[in-house]
């Protein structure tokens, strides 16, 4: 038994060390910095979403690549919870070929949340450099939290 514990205590480190590290180059979460600012189409009309018109509200950035397998897993996780209205979500792709390579990504998983079409700029912004990678903003646009890597539904809950 002692052994057992010993063995879940260990991988527990290596999880957190292994998340710190995928995420040290993000921006910080402090609650002080702002997100940068955004004004992107999305994927189901010519319609825009700006960073403006997510103020008042916490809401999760979700960064995602539509060849991304984990991203594959963990945006049902995400579109639960948006349609329970739980929270507040937003999805943007990332290095893609071509919208129908997004669309078919949706499609796929069903997804109902906002998705929006990034590009390098927002990428550099936001400073993603794995998938999926999201932040958590406050009601005032301030990063709150910060993750890399699958989300449950229970720990996007407990971010928020």
């Amino acid at each position: 038994m002692v052994k057992l514990f010993a063995q879940l205590c260990f991988a527990l480190v290596v999880f957190l060390l292994v998340s710190s590290y995928q995420e040290k180059d993000m921006l910080a979460d402090s609650g002080t910095q702002p997100a940068p600012y955004f004004s992107l189409p999305t994927l189901s009309s010519q319609e825009r979403v700006s960073l403006a018109s997510l103020q008042g509200k916490k809401t999760v950035v979700y960064f995602f690549a539509p060849w991304c397998q984990v991203c594959k897993l963990s945006m049902p996780n995400l579109n639960k919870l948006y349609e329970q209205k739980d929270i507040n979500a937003i999805a943007i792709a990332l290095d893609y070929d071509n919208v129908e390579q997004i669309q078919k990504f949706a499609s796929d998983l069903d997804l109902t949340l906002p998705i929006l079409l990034g590009n390098h700029n927002i990428s550099a912004n936001y400073q993603i450099s794995a998938y999926p990678s999201y932040y958590v903003l406050d009601e005032n646009s301030n990063i709150i939290a910060r993750a890399v890597g699958y989300s449950s539904e229970l720990g996007l809950r407990l971010r928020l």
